[in-house]
């Protein structure tokens, strides 16, 4: 089994509540910030990271994304008639990206510094990790509320607690995902099996991120991608 990532998952399946009347006829990964809908923001960076296999995960107003992708090389899984979270997602969509680890990207952030995916390319280290997630620190992230999800300690391994916050981009092995039970579930009870092994490690961001989950975060990743780069 290789053991470099070759492919990548983009979660763009769920609803966006979050987002209120802008997701009511559309799905979030089609709203637009500064002229391009959020997934194509997402694309870009995979284009940028020279990753070749790309596979979507669609639900809601799935036919929507399909027509959107029309035409470009994006394979798409369409999850019905429920929505299966990110782990029962993953694991549908393993046809497509074949064996091995493989890249996620959630489509609903916007990054202002390096490519996040090819950070993590360069320090991914199978003989250590199971997964290698991309952290902001809470300085760096552009609009975020709360205390983190991760700590992160000196060697680069995760544990729960507030601290850093996973920006969405990750590599992650997937074999795991064939002994959870359910249908539908969150990599976050892959991520918690790997923990316990001292196998979830985390990545440093060095530059600025911004969730776009509510309204309010269009004009903030606006703003932000106006900025100079520094």
């Amino acid at each position: 089994m290789r053991d470099r990532p070759q492919a990548v998952m983009l979660f763009a399946a769920g609803f966006g509540t979050r987002m209120g009347a802008l997701t009511a006829d559309r799905p979030k990964p089609l709203v637009q910030v500064s002229g391009q809908a959020l997934i194509d923001h997402a694309l870009a960076l995979v284009g940028a990271a020279g990753i070749s296999r790309k596979v979507a995960n669609l639900h809601y107003r799935a036919e929507m994304l399909e027509a959107h992708l029309a035409g470009s090389d994006v394979q798409i899984s369409v999850e019905t008639p429920d929505i299966l979270e990110t782990g029962g997602g993953l694991r549908q969509a393993m046809p497509l990206l074949g064996e091995g680890p493989v890249f996620t990207l959630n489509t609903d952030a916007i990054w202002k510094g390096p490519n996040p995916l090819s950070l993590a390319l360069q320090a991914w280290d199978p003989a250590r990790m199971d997964a290698l997630l991309v952290c902001i620190s809470p300085d760096m992230a552009v609009g975020h509320s709360g205390n983190g999800d991760f700590v992160l300690d000196a060697a680069g391994r995760l544990s729960r607690g507030p601290g850093w916050i996973y920006g969405g981009a990750q590599i992650i092995r997937t074999d795991g995902l064939q002994d959870i039970p359910d249908r539908a579930f969150s990599l976050n009870l892959l991520w918690d099996r790997m923990q316990e092994k001292g196998r979830l490690y985390g990545l440093r961001y060095p530059g600025q991120w911004c969730d776009v989950g509510r309204p309010e975060g269009i004009a903030l990743a606006e703003r932000l991608l106006g900025q100079p780069d520094v």
